[in-house]
């Protein structure tokens, strides 16, 4: 059984969702990161950058537990460790890995500005807003290209990239963007939509989860509680 320490957010989505797909047995645990829970010391000692997802499989590649924090990282090791959603050509495990890192390196940082500028920031900086929206909308057509020649974003087979993208896309009206300039990327957002594991996946945690509406939510997320040295 493996354990997932995770929240109904965009990252923990995409492992709630490669362990649906794989039909791994796991248990979710809740850390809300709107309350603090994820700077408490048991889910440091897994996640020291206080970040969601992590898990602890205690049957590692070893046959021992492991640990795993960042989301991207426990992709790979649930595909390494089902023999699923990863090509097995080399040529083809780079192909998907690219478009994994363009997740990692641009997809979820930018989208996570937008949302914050868009809907989070206390002030509305315009200049902010127009950064991270146009940033955002330069990316879905980065998406929109490659799905106009390719099924999948990693290839012909659906696979930890398109996992890994997903949920970020899931909040595409928060994001400023007009579906009618992306439709072949529409077509695979509704594809991967409709898959019974991510119809899952996307419930875990789901019903838990609070607009962030007061003000200790956000100096948590957002304030110096966030920085303190720990």
């Amino acid at each position: 059984m493996i354990e997932v320490y995770s929240w109904a957010t965009p990252n923990g989505h995409k492992v709630h969702i490669m362990l649906e797909e794989c039909g791994l047995p796991y248990r979710a645990h809740a850390v809300d990161i709107g309350a603090g829970d994820q700077f408490k010391p048991e889910f440091l000692a897994i996640s020291p950058n206080n970040k969601i997802p992590a898990i602890v499989d205690p049957q590692g590649p070893d046959g021992k537990p492991i640990s795993l924090f960042e989301s991207g990282a426990i992709l790979l090791y649930l595909a390494g460790k089902t023999g699923r959603f990863m090509p097995e050509g080399v040529r083809e495990k780079y192909e998907v890995l690219q478009w994994l890192m363009f997740q990692m390196g641009g997809v979820g940082p930018m989208l996570g500005q937008t949302h914050h500028f868009r809907i989070y920031a206390p002030e509305k900086i315009p200049y902010a807003v127009d950064r991270y929206t146009n940033e955002t909308k330069r990316l879905y057509g980065v998406m929109n290209k490659r799905l106009a020649k390719s099924k999948y974003i990693g290839g012909p087979d659906y696979g930890i990239a398109d996992i890994a993208i997903f949920p970020w896309i899931r909040s595409w009206k928060n994001q400023g963007i007009d579906w009618n300039d992306f439709p072949h990327l529409r077509g695979w957002f509704d594809e991967i939509s409709a898959r019974p594991a991510v119809v899952r996946g996307v419930e875990v945690l789901a019903s838990l989860r609070k607009p962030l509406v007061d003000d200790k939510a956000r100096e948590t997320l957002f304030g110096k509680t966030q920085y303190q040295q720990r």
